[in-house]
């Protein structure tokens, strides 16, 4: 996995997506995920991707991803786990930014299409939930 790549486009989506905004990507088993999930949000399974939203001094939040389920999606969608990254990592920053896919009536849809399309990143997990 090129550590680099990912790094720059965490730096990018920073500045244009969460407008220079503070955030944290944690890449971490999918375990420590499951018991995110469950402590948080009261479902007892792991997912591919959390946002833990902050707001002090500026600071967006968390993203949490589980290396597992990246690597996973990767080989089930045909593309690089870099790729499948991105894709995590934009989802949950527009969480961080107020997106809420559950409830927006497709706004985050749309949102995530565009800046996936932006950025060259395809398909976009809300489109592989609707399909």
């Amino acid at each position: 996995m090129d550590d680099r790549e990912v790094a720059a486009f965490v730096r990018r989506v920073a500045r244009e997506v969460g407008r220079g905004r503070e955030f944290a990507v944690v890449v971490a088993s999918d375990a420590a995920v499951r018991q995110a999930n469950t402590r948080f949000r009261g479902k007892r399974f792991s997912t591919d991707v959390l946002s833990f939203p902050d707001g002090e001094q500026g600071r967006l939040g968390d993203i949490l991803i589980s290396a597992h389920r990246a690597q996973r999606q990767a080989r089930q969608h045909g593309h690089r786990v870099e790729n499948e990254l991105k894709l995590l990592i934009l989802h949950g920053l527009l969480h961080l930014i107020g997106y809420d896919h559950e409830s927006d009536q497709g706004n985050m849809r749309r949102a995530e299409r565009r800046w996936r399309r932006k950025y060259g990143l395809e398909p976009a997990l809300t489109e592989r939930v609707t399909r």
